[in-house]
């Protein structure tokens, strides 16, 4: 049968990692999961410790999520047999009860395919401006085929390989991933993936959007990840010297 070998990139991720790993419990129940790979970027607060008591191995040293990804899937990689999948999740995702069945049966219906799935984003807040930013992330992944890394991506171990993983790079290796996967490849489940909504209600739900959307169109125009990375460190560096949410 074959397996999911989670990846979870991390840093200072003590408060929202336990949430995710209860989550991934029904796939270790259920006999689909295999090994576990967390990799952390030189997290102080415990982070590395509550993945090993989960089962999880603890890859350190790369810096940056997508330095973290690349060097959790290639350990990954070395434990994966034929048949098996990577399932990479952010330490701030939960995916919802239910996904593992759902998972198997599309792991089942394109075995031996080059094919990978994306879960349906939400957030854990009940406001209507969550809601409204939950309908948009759907309507860009049905429109354009692009699922952000809070999706969480399932995706063939070898599909992945020839592929040639993710990119160490600071920002939009998942938009990267994706984009090479290609729509027809790549499947939106039903399931959803319940990410923390601290990030947009600290920063406002409309200006986090459009400051993310204003930098996918820059990258979409060839300006380099590490600029944007750069750009985007210091806009939320105002943000947490003005001391106040923006208004959206």
């Amino acid at each position: 049968m074959s397996r999911i070998l989670p990846v979870i990139p991390a840093l200072n991720a003590a408060v929202s990692l336990p949430r995710a790993l209860a989550a991934l419990e029904e796939g270790v129940r259920s006999g689909i999961l295999g090994p576990a790979t967390l990799a952390d970027g030189g997290s102080r607060d415990g982070t590395a410790n509550i993945a090993r008591r989960a089962g999880f191995h603890v890859v350190t040293g790369a810096q940056g999520r997508g330095a973290q990804l690349a060097a959790g899937a290639q350990h990954a990689l070395r434990r994966a047999g034929e048949g098996d999948w990577l399932l990479f999740l952010h330490a701030d995702t939960a995916l919802e009860p239910g996904w593992s069945a759902e998972a198997r049966r599309f792991m089942e219906a394109n075995a031996c395919r080059d094919r990978a799935g994306h879960f349906r984003f939400a957030l854990d807040d009940a406001s209507a401006r969550s809601r409204r930013l939950e309908a948009m992330v759907g309507w860009r992944c049905a429109a354009f085929g692009l699922a952000y890394g809070d999706q969480g991506l399932l995706i063939g171990a070898r599909f992945y390989e020839r592929l040639g993983g993710y990119r160490d790079w600071p920002l939009f290796e998942d938009v990267d991933l994706v984009r090479r996967i290609g729509r027809r490849r790549l499947t939106a489940l039903r399931s959803k993936a319940v990410t923390s909504a601290e990030r947009f209600t600290g920063e406002g739900h409309l200006r986090r959007s459009a400051g993310n959307l204003l930098l996918l169109a820059r990258y979409h125009a060839g300006a380099s990840p590490h600029a944007l990375a750069r750009d985007y460190s210091k806009a939320r560096d105002r943000v947490r010297v003005d001391g106040r949410s923006p208004s959206p």
